[in-house]
C-alpha cells in the first residue's frame, strides 16, 4: 500500500521522508515536529495529550479516543506521534512517510493538533524526547488502547520492569480505552494485580461504544485487500487519500 506517486514526488513528502530517514533508533531518543498546532502549549503547567501509535492508518477509533480524552481531561494540545521504531510492529502496510503525510493532513484540519515523528518506540524513551521540546512542567498524558497498556506492563520488554517504569510514571500518566473484548471493568481488574497496583492511580479509563472499540488498523488493511469500503472506519481526509491511492494503483493494495 502506498500513496499515489504524485504525492510522493512533492517537496513536502520528500521532507517527511528525510525526517524519517534522519531519526536514529540506535541513538539518543529524538522527536521531530512536522506540524505545530497554531494553538499549542507555550506556558508551564498545561496538559499535553500524546497519542503515539503506528497509525497504519489513523482510524475513527483513534479519533474517538482523542475526543473523549479531551472532553474528560481538559487537554490543551494533542500530539500525534509516529515512532520509527515501534515495539513489536514491523513496517508493513503504508510506509512511515505515507503515515506521517496522512497524519499531517488530518492535523491541519483540527484545532490544537501537532504531529511528530520519534526515533524510539518505548514510552520511557518517547517521554524523554517529547519533554525536551515542551515547556518545563508540561503535564504529559499518553492516550492508548488497552492492548498497548498490556504491552507497557509486559516484563519481557525490561531488564527490571519497575525500575525502568518509575522514571516514566514520574513524568507522565496514561488514559486508556477499552477494546471490544475488554470493557472498563476488565481494565480495572487488570490494574488491580498486585504487581500493577502502584501504577493504577496514574491510569485513567475511558470507555468507547462497541462501534468504536472494535475498529482497528489491522481490520482496515484487511478491508482494503478485499476491496471493501473503509468509508466509515477512517476520518474523511484519510479516506480521500487512501481512496485516491486505491483507484490509481489497485494492484498494489
Amino acid at each position: 500500500m502506498n500513496l499515489v506517486q504524485e504525492l510522493q514526488l512533492t517537496d513536502e513528502y520528500r521532507d517527511l521522508s528525510a525526517i524519517i530517514d534522519r531519526l536514529d533508533p540506535d541513538g539518543n531518543p529524538e522527536v521531530a515536529l512536522v506540524h505545530r498546532a497554531s494553538r499549542h502549549i507555550q506556558s508551564q503547567g498545561q496538559r499535553l495529550g500524546i497519542f503515539s501509535g503506528s497509525f497504519n492508518p489513523l482510524t475513527v477509533a483513534h479519533v474517538k479516543m482523542i475526543e473523549e480524552s479531551q472532553k474528560q481531561f481538559n487537554l490543551e494540545e494533542i500530539l500525534l506521534c509516529l515512532a520509527k521504531s515501534n515495539v513489536d510492529k514491523r513496517v508493513f502496510g503504508f510506509s512511515l512517510a505515507d503515515r506521517l503525510f496522512m497524519l499531517k493532513r488530518y492535523a491541519l484540519q483540527q484545532v490544537g493538533f501537532s504531529v511528530a515523528a520519534c526515533s524510539h518506540g518505548r514510552f520511557v524513551d518517547k517521554i524523554k524526547a517529547i519533554k525536551s521540546i515542551y515547556p518545563p512542567r508540561t503535564s504529559c498524558v499518553f492516550i492508548t488502547g488497552f492492548d498497548t497498556l498490556i504491552r507497557l506492563f509486559d516484563s519481557k520488554y525490561y531488564t527490571n520492569m519497575h525500575a525502568e517504569l518509575k522514571p516514566l510514571f514520574d513524568q507522565c500518566s496514561f488514559i486508556t480505552a477499552n477494546r471490544k473484548e475488554y470493557n472498563a471493568d476488565a481494565i480495572r481488574k487488570f490494574l488491580s494485580k498486585p504487581e500493577l497496583r502502584r501504577y493504577a492511580c496514574n491510569v485513567k479509563v475511558i470507555e468507547l461504544s462497541n462501534a468504536y472499540a472494535d475498529v482497528s488498523s489491522t481490520a482496515i488493511r484487511a478491508h482494503l485487500q478485499r476491496g471493501a469500503s473503509i468509508n466509515s472506519l477512517v476520518p474523511e481526509i484519510i479516506y480521500d487519500l487512501i481512496e485516491t491511492a486505491t483507484v490509481s494503483a489497485p494492484d498494489e493494495i
